[in-house]
């Protein structure tokens, strides 16, 4: 078959589950490798993988009703295929049934298994014919099970939000980590202004509007044109950047001629924003442990004019060398985590995510904290984040944190943000931020000040 929508979707879903690559990584190297595909093409792509990613629990539930096989003595590949047709039925209703079928089916005949093609054509139709007679799971009896398959969400996370947050509002959780989050910008003041990118990025989107908590940041609906050929992207007049990660800068408050160390900048995205706040004078120091990341960080500070920027390979488990690095006026941790709170816009962490990889995360963001906090200047200011809303990479990580580092204390009024950002803020200083009731990324954020 040559390339298109739904081969290629296989192809990834595939991936997906045999690799360790982040889904971003996977579909950029698929479109890579084959090179002009039509746009169409390519949005039913991003459809057909995020849909079956987010739906997938319950797309399998419904499913097992209709397999005579199952689907735990299914080939993960069969199971895809099945996937990939059942999520087009259900959830797109601009596609017949009939085709979603077929093309399913002529997915199943390029495994050259001449009984395959048979299977899932019978699976599918009998699925088409009954799925939306089958009774919901009772959430009376097992609150817990009910939801994981109703909202497609792990039992292990639902077990774990449902006495957090109560079930209502676990649901509401869950039904906003399974919509198409808006795609947010941040106008980049050093070549225009908020105002100026919600009058030229109208052209693009049917809805846009300014963010609620960042002074920076415009919301709008995604748009049919690539982010690369909107308006004033290659002028550098914005970042991709959410809302929520937009408020971790501003809480870094980084000042005009100041020393700045952005600890794991990955590709540059809050490192463009220190350099904005900063009206590009001082200096920055990227570090990040990927070399193909900070590669990417060079031509992107180009593209924004900005011309502060440093970057350094380094491992931050290693240990400090402040000799050859040096010390700084503000550090910031974007720590690596279990993604827990980007769910909506990485649907395959929850596929992923395991409570070990939170207890793995906990300790290499504890060991993480400490080596940077020795990079820390007298009086100079360390920021924590993640985006992820577990306790035990969040309030567990800072007490942790504080005990061995009687030098740090947390502000908690810290001077320098939007006085609308102080909503978001509790008794203890802590910045948090969740899906269905702020309307951006889940993150945790806390401000530490050096006192020696």
């Amino acid at each position: 078959m040559p390339p298109n929508s739904r081969l290629i979707s296989l192809s990834v879903l595939n991936e997906v589950d045999q690799d360790k690559k982040t889904l971003d990584h996977i579909l950029d190297a698929m479109f890579t490798r084959i090179g002009n595909l039509p746009q169409r093409e390519k949005n039913l792509t991003f459809t057909i993988v995020y849909g079956v990613l987010r739906h997938r629990k319950r797309l399998d539930w419904i499913l097992d009703h209709f397999s005579r096989t199952g689907l735990n003595k299914l080939d993960p590949e069969v199971l895809n295929i099945l996937r990939i047709g059942l999520f087009q039925v259900v959830y797109l209703t601009r596609i017949p049934a009939s085709a979603a079928v077929n093309t399913a089916v002529d997915l199943a005949k390029t495994l050259k298994k001449p009984w395959l093609a048979k299977f899932v054509n019978a699976v599918l139709r009998a699925a088409v014919r009954e799925y939306a007679e089958l009774s919901p799971p009772d959430r009376g009896n097992d609150p817990v099970s009910a939801l994981s398959i109703e909202k497609s969400m792990p039992q292990w996370l639902i077990s774990r939000w449902i006495p957090r947050f109560g079930i209502s509002q676990t649901l509401l959780l869950c039904d906003i980590i399974n919509t198409v989050p808006p795609l947010t910008l941040r106008a980049n003041t050093l070549k225009t202004t908020r105002s100026a990118l919600l009058e030229a990025g109208s052209i693009h989107a049917r809805r846009m509007e300014s963010t609620a908590y960042s002074p920076d940041g415009v919301r709008m609906d995604h748009s049919e044109d690539p982010v690369a050929l909107m308006d004033g992207f290659r002028e550098g007049f914005f970042q991709v950047q959410d809302e929520a990660a937009q408020l971790v800068t501003l809480l870094l408050d980084p000042r005009p001629g100041e020393t700045v160390m952005d600890a794991c900048a990955g590709m540059g995205g809050k490192t463009g924003h220190i350099a904005q706040q900063m009206k590009n004078t001082g200096k920055i120091l990227a570090l990040d442990i990927s070399p193909d990341k900070l590669e990417k960080i060079h031509p992107e500070m180009d593209r924004l004019g900005i011309s502060i920027v440093e970057t350094r390979v380094h491992d931050l488990s290693r240990p400090v060398d402040t000799d050859r690095i040096g010390k700084y006026d503000r550090v910031l941790l974007d720590a690596p985590c279990s993604g827990l709170g980007v769910l909506r816009r990485n649907p395959d962490i929850k596929w992923r995510s395991l409570l070990e990889r939170i207890e793995h995360c906990q300790i290499r963001q504890v060991d993480f904290l400490n080596h940077v906090s020795q990079y820390v200047k007298p009086s100079g200011v360390l920021v924590y984040a993640v985006c992820s809303m577990e306790p035990e990479e969040n309030e567990v990580v800072v007490a942790a944190f504080l005990r061995n580092h009687s030098e740090f204390t947390v502000e908690k009024s810290p001077d320098g943000l939007p006085p609308q950002i102080f909503s978001l803020m509790n008794a203890e200083g802590h910045l948090r931020t969740f899906p269905h009731l702020h309307a951006m990324d889940g993150f945790f954020a806390v401000r530490f000040r050096r006192s020696t």
